[in-house]
C-alpha cells in the first residue's frame, strides 16, 4: 500500500504543479524601454522610394526626375506602355509619381518586350509651366538599372 500511495502523491504532485509551470511559461515579457534619440545624434529620416510592381517578370528600372536646374522633381508623373507577349498582344500601362527625392521605381517588368526599348515618359506641371522629358530601357540588354531624367519645356510642334 506504502507503494501506491506514493505513486499517487506523484502523480498529484505532477498534475498539480502543471498549471502553475504553465502560467510560468505563459507570463508575458517584461517591458522593454523605448529609445530616445539624443541631441548628439539626430534621427535621419530617408524617404521610400515610390515603387510600382508590374508582375510580369524579374527586370526593374530605378529613376531619378530632376528639372533643369538640378534639384529633384517631387511628385512628378511617370508613364510606361509596355507591350508583351507573342505578337505584342498583351499591353500593360503603369504611372507612378516621384517621391520628395524624385525617385521612383519599376520593378516587376518582362526581360522581353515587343519594339524596345521601353520609353518612359516624366511629366510635371507646377504652377509655373509644364515640363516633360524622356528615358529609354531595354530590359533585354540591362535587366536592373538606373536612368535619369531632366524636365524641360516641351519644345511647341509647328
Amino acid at each position: 500500500m506504502n507503494r501506491k500511495s506514493s505513486v499517487w502523491c506523484s502523480l498529484v504532485l505532477v498534475v498539480g504543479g502543471l498549471p502553475t509551470a504553465a502560467l510560468a511559461q505563459s507570463a508575458p515579457p517584461p517591458p522593454q524601454p523605448i529609445p530616445v534619440p539624443s541631441a548628439t545624434s539626430p534621427a535621419v529620416t530617408t524617404p521610400s522610394i515610390t515603387t510600382i510592381d508590374g508582375g510580369l517578370g524579374r527586370c526593374s528600372l530605378e529613376l531619378t526626375v530632376t528639372t533643369a536646374d538640378g534639384k529633384p522633381a517631387s511628385s512628378a508623373s511617370v508613364k510606361v506602355h509596355i507591350a508583351y507577349g507573342f505578337g505584342g498582344f498583351h499591353k500593360l500601362d503603369l504611372e507612378a509619381g516621384t517621391n520628395v527625392e524624385g525617385k521612383v521605381k519599376f520593378t516587376g517588368l518582362p526581360s522581353s518586350v515587343r519594339r524596345p526599348p521601353l520609353e518612359f515618359y516624366a511629366s510635371s506641371s507646377n504652377s509655373k509651366d509644364q515640363m516633360e522629358g524622356t528615358a529609354e530601357y531595354d530590359p533585354a540588354t540591362e535587366c536592373h538599372a538606373h536612368r535619369d531624367i531632366t524636365l524641360a519645356k516641351p519644345n511647341p510642334q509647328p
